[in-house]
């Protein structure tokens, strides 16, 4: 590689590390796994090495960590809090070896290690032995100030034990969440279609990085104390093992599983041994640090601007696609289908972490006889969507039962009813999930486009009982969503403004938006453009239904049984009696000249908006679809087309410009 090209390579690089450490360590939110980005900083790394003239002061790998967020207090710490060099290889750990011999002089070296816990590290400060201030990493320098978090944490001494104790001491450990809090958790929130955390460690710095401290109390986390950084009237311990004593004996929660080494090889071993350990641990690590025990032999050797040269991080393997089930989970949707989602143990494919995967239903379960407990190897489904593809038998594995759906909705409670290969909760929108996703759906940017009625907001007033039915949407006023977090006067007036405009809504919109099984936007079109008017269509037959070109059995069953029951009249009559007034549509008869038709589009286009021209389809007859496959007919590519217009291709789909687009629909 010559210099011209490492140039732009290096650029590319510090953009992407940038974009995962802000995704990492700001938003905890990762993409890609430990080993993926280690190996990124790695040939960063090596490339500044092969040109210096390319190494700049903001380079990632000068500086440790990221940024703290803005909306939590930052303090400087007492003590950079550095990060370790991370090496993967025997080789790289025997290296490490031969400079440190080299660097003291000496062919015998002590070295203490330990597991690498994966979570979030943390500086504790303790003045005259009373916990004073907590903080994140954050950038090593300044952190993020958790104090009121890390109080709840009940391995975190408020005091310190002794009776000779410090004046000041700054503690260095891990914040981490067990394995078995981590699994509860996760099985909470992916019961109520709550985004799941990736792993342990994004678990923990979520919960500890909280504005509300009572959201960190009711998350169980741990604190393991290994390091101590400053200390100011008393002794600091000649070795590492004497530091962990220290620790011990002040109060702090200590790892037992540790030992020392008078030899690489031993320290080699250790690892192999804790890796073979790793998965009976309860808490997740990632590794063993491997360090000097001696702190003048530390002191000898010094640091880096970014790495200790005593200490390193000894990673393991990461788990590549093969994993366990530790257990599976049943999800309530919007229609309240319910749909079983194994939790994973967190294990790499393709360079992403993943820690769950869909099983679709009872059936697809049954069929490859996936249960708790079971080895199985995952792939991710047109790379995106995390898939089981099967079970791996392992010899004199003692299985636990068969998986089988709940009879009772696991968020309400109310029975659970079988429809084909599906099941779903019958307790409608009593159900606080299918009210909260009903409502979400009903003020979508398909259905009413209410701006400022987003997941969040929406969770909170379902949590609150400021909404018991989509019909309440109509009665909030401002002091009601005051009462609520994050609003203000000004946000909370702009959303009883939004809602008032939403009074009216064209027909195909709201059918839409009343989240009718088997009803999309484009067969709320169609019926709004065969039936014209709301009446008429709660008044249509099933078999009239089925006389309509492209609605099937599935959506005339969904559609009539819909508004034969009492509840859906009964809300249609009470919206009718808020104000709510369903715009009549212009009754379309006849074929329409791009009846059968799909479109996508795709980039930026400069005549008209993607609303507009996926409205204009729907006029005509056509479907506006939001992914490309061999069924579709027309892709129309605007400015900066991505990779829906590679599919195209690859399928050769038609490809329309803009231009191409508005003549074919007579839009000239």
């Amino acid at each position: 590689m010559n210099r011209t090209d490492a140039k732009k390579r290096v650029a590319k690089l510090r953009e992407e590390i940038s974009r995962h450490d802000h995704l990492y360590h700001v938003l905890d939110r990762p993409e890609i796994s430990d080993a993926e980005y280690d190996r990124l900083l790695r040939e960063l790394a090596a490339l500044e090495a092969a040109y210096p003239d390319l190494a700049t002061p903001d380079s990632p790998t000068r500086r440790v960590g990221a940024p703290p967020r803005d909306d939590l207090p930052k303090v400087p710490h007492v003590k950079p809090m550095l990060s370790l060099e991370s090496v993967t290889d025997e080789a790289d750990a025997r290296e490490f070896d031969r400079r440190v011999r080299k660097g003291l002089e000496t062919d015998e070296v002590l070295y203490a290690v330990e597991p690498k816990f994966d979570g979030l590290s943390v500086e504790l400060v303790y003045e005259d032995g009373v916990l004073a201030r907590a903080a994140t990493r954050g950038d090593g320098a300044t952190g993020e100030e958790v104090t009121p978090n890390i109080r709840t944490i009940r391995t975190v001494p408020l005091r310190l034990r002794g009776a000779r104790l410090p004046r000041t001491v700054a503690i260095r450990g891990e914040a981490i969440m067990p394995l078995e809090a981590f699994r509860k958790l996760n099985r909470w929130m992916t019961e109520r279609e709550q985004p799941a955390f990736a792993n342990p460690r994004n678990a923990a710095a979520g919960s500890l990085r909280q504005l509300d401290s009572r959201i960190t109390a009711g998350r169980p986390l741990a604190f393991y104390a290994y390091e101590i950084m400053a200390i100011e009237g008393g002794d600091a311990p000649a070795t590492h093992g004497a530091e962990l004593e220290l620790l011990s004996s002040w109060g702090l929660l200590v790892d037992a599983h540790r030992t020392t080494c008078r030899a690489i090889d031993e320290a080699i071993a250790f690892h192999a041994s804790l890796a073979v350990k790793r998965d009976s641990l309860p808490f997740e690590i990632d590794g063993v640090v491997v360090q000097i025990d001696d702190k003048t032999a530390r002191g000898r050797l010094g640091v880096r601007s970014r790495s200790p040269r005593w200490a390193i991080a000894f990673k393991f393997e990461a788990r590549k696609e093969i994993t366990i089930v530790e257990d599976i989970v049943v999800q309530v949707g919007r229609t309240g289908k319910l749909t079983p989602v194994a939790l994973l143990r967190p294990v790499d494919v393709g360079g992403v972490t993943v820690s769950r995967a869909t099983l679709h239903n009872a059936g697809e379960v049954a069929k490859k006889d996936i249960r708790v407990g079971d080895t199985v190897r995952i792939e991710r489904a047109g790379d995106v969507i995390p898939a089981i593809v099967e079970r791996i038998p392992r010899k004199g594995e003692k299985r636990r039962g068969a998986f089988r759906m709940p009879d009772a909705c696991p968020v309400c409670g109310a029975r659970v009813a079988e429809d084909g290969a599906y099941h779903f909760c019958t307790g409608g929108p009593s159900c606080p999930m299918q009210l909260r996703r009903g409502i979400e759906h009903y003020a979508s940017k398909g259905a009413l486009d209410v701006d400022g009625l987003g997941a969040k907001t929406v969770a909170a007033m379902v949590e609150r009982g400021l909404v018991r039915s989509i019909a309440d949407l109509y009665r909030l006023d401002e002091a009601a969503l005051l009462e609520l977090d994050g609003f203000a006067e000004k946000s909370a007036a702009n959303l009883v403004s939004a809602l008032r405009a939403a009074k009216q809504v064209p027909l195909e919109r709201f059918l839409y938006a009343l989240g009718i099984r088997n009803v999309g936007e484009h067969v709320a079109s169609l019926l709004a453009g065969h039936y014209g008017t709301l009446d008429a269509v709660m008044e249509a037959a099933e078999d009239d239904l089925l006389e309509i070109h492209e609605i099937g059995p599935e959506a005339a069953s969904s559609v009539s049984g819909f508004f034969a029951e009492k509840r859906t009249r009964a809300l249609v009559a009470e919206l009718r009696s808020l104000g709510v007034d369903v715009l009549p549509a212009p009754r379309r008869a006849g074929p329409r000249p791009l009846a059968g038709k799909t479109f996508v589009f795709t980039g930026t286009l400069e005549e008209l908006s993607r609303d507009e021209a996926e409205r204009l389809v729907k006029s005509l007859g056509g479907r506006a679809a939001s992914s490309v496959s061999a069924k579709t007919s027309y892709v129309v590519a605007g400015v900066e087309a991505g990779s829906k217009l590679e599919k195209a291709r690859r399928l050769g789909v038609t490809i329309l410009s803009e231009k191409e687009f508005r003549k074919l629909v007579g839009n000239n």
